[in-house]
């Protein structure tokens, strides 16, 4: 397992506090997205990145992407009603989620933000636990449920 992940990380107590079902999966070292899926035994769409998008100073978003998707910025513009939405520094991310760019997840993130999930998202799927290698497989429909994620159409295939 992991070296700096444990059973009391922030990613799986929180999804305790908040009754989510998981299977946590840890593997080693990984150097794609579809790798990573196959270490978790899922396809790179069930494999959700977490991104955090900046909206304004101090206004930040996550947004669920499946692994073989990436955001489409104007479906995501029209959802949040502006004009202009950026992707904050690797030291910024860090600074509201507590997670390092990678690991990143809404469940432990330092800072409670809005979750908005692509429509896509469904069945079983895998989330990031907080460190490099680690996952939760979880069932999707519940994982939007307990985070109040809004689901909408926000990606489009990766090119």
């Amino acid at each position: 397992m992991n070296a700096d992940w444990s059973q009391s990380a922030p990613a799986t107590t929180a999804a305790d506090a908040l009754g989510l079902t998981y299977e946590v999966t840890a593997h080693g070292a990984v150097r794609s997205l579809e790798e990573a899926a196959a270490a978790r035994g899922i396809s790179p769409h069930q494999l959700l990145k977490t991104m955090v998008v900046r909206v304004a100073d101090g206004d930040h978003r996550f947004v669920l992407v499946p692994g073989d998707r990436e955001i489409a910025w104007p479906k995501l513009r029209a959802l949040l009603g502006v004009n202009r939405l950026s992707m904050p520094s690797a030291e910024a991310a860090h600074e509201v989620t507590g997670y390092v760019r990678g690991t990143i997840t809404p469940l432990g993130s330092r800072a409670a933000l809005p979750v908005i999930a692509d429509a896509s998202i469904a069945g079983p799927v895998s989330i990031g636990a907080g460190a490099h290698g680690v996952g939760l497989n979880v069932d999707a429909a519940e994982l939007l449920a307990v985070l109040d994620a809004t689901v909408a159409d926000v990606t489009e295939p990766a090119t």
